[in-house]
């Protein structure tokens, strides 16, 4: 069995999660197996023979392996779900019909108890930017197209602290600078959202996992905390901002 040079992980870091092992696993098969039927040297099956050898069905078996194993993908554009409900999980928190009950649950979100000045945490994120004063606001979920079209419309509601995945920053960039804040459930502080909000002035904490956050909901964010850089990503360096709850919604 042919043996590539990804084999040898330098870095020593494992997969984010099963399913990228079983992902990453299937694409090293793949690779393997045709390296070994070309019967040539590694420089000139990727620059070369890997065109013809590697196919799009090839991939589109990776994906089915999954799919048979049960597994269903997480989608950041909403038009996924509705395009190929059989591969995507289910598009939640993206009407108004659903919003109001709708929350992000991450299990590695950190929640506790309220303190001594009532704030209860309930999670944690990246924080792009230190401000003197943490970010108090309204959450408000924003997933969907046709949710920004009404904002555009009507304004961004005051005080918003935008709850989103987007960390592209692709559906909200049109409303971006009117959000007090935003909890990002994706991304890092280099992604296009982080630097976006780190240009408007908008506080904002990337990869936050979250649990219990409703519509409405008073919210603050810890922007007062330590900006995570790109050298404590290298280094595997875990420095968060808490995300907290004031008061539920009404």
């Amino acid at each position: 069995m042919a043996k590539l040079y990804v084999d040898s992980d330098k870095f020593g870091s494992n997969s984010a999660s099963p399913t990228v092992d079983a992902f990453h696993s299937a694409i090293k098969d793949i690779v393997r197996r045709k390296l070994d039927e070309s019967g040539h040297p590694w420089e000139k099956f990727v620059f070369d023979t890997s065109y013809d050898l590697i196919t799009a069905e090839d991939m589109a078996q990776v994906e089915k392996l999954l799919l048979d194993a049960g597994h269903k993908f997480d989608w950041s554009a909403a038009i996924s779900p509705k395009e190929r409900p059989e591969i995507y999980k289910p598009a939640e928190g993206v009407s108004e019909e659903d919003i109001a009950n709708f929350s992000f649950e991450h299990e590695e979100a950190v929640v506790a108890e309220a303190d001594g000045e009532g704030r209860e945490q309930r999670g944690q994120g990246d924080n792009v930017a230190r401000y003197p004063e943490n970010c108090q606001g309204t959450a408000r979920y924003i997933r969907s197209p046709a949710l920004v079209l009404k904002y555009l419309e009507e304004g961004v509601p005051p005080d918003t602290i935008a709850v989103i995945d987007d960390s592209g920053g692709t559906l909200t960039a049109p409303i971006l600078e009117q959000f007090k804040g935003v909890i990002c459930a994706g991304g890092s502080t280099r992604s296009h959202l982080g630097i976006l909000t780190r240009e408007y002035g908008v506080p904002c904490v990337m990869n936050a996992k979250i649990s219990g956050i409703r519509q409405g909901d008073t919210v603050m964010i810890e922007c007062t905390a330590d900006p995570k850089t790109a050298a404590d990503y290298q280094k595997n360096v875990e420095r968060t901002a808490k995300v907290w709850r004031l008061k539920k919604a009404d």
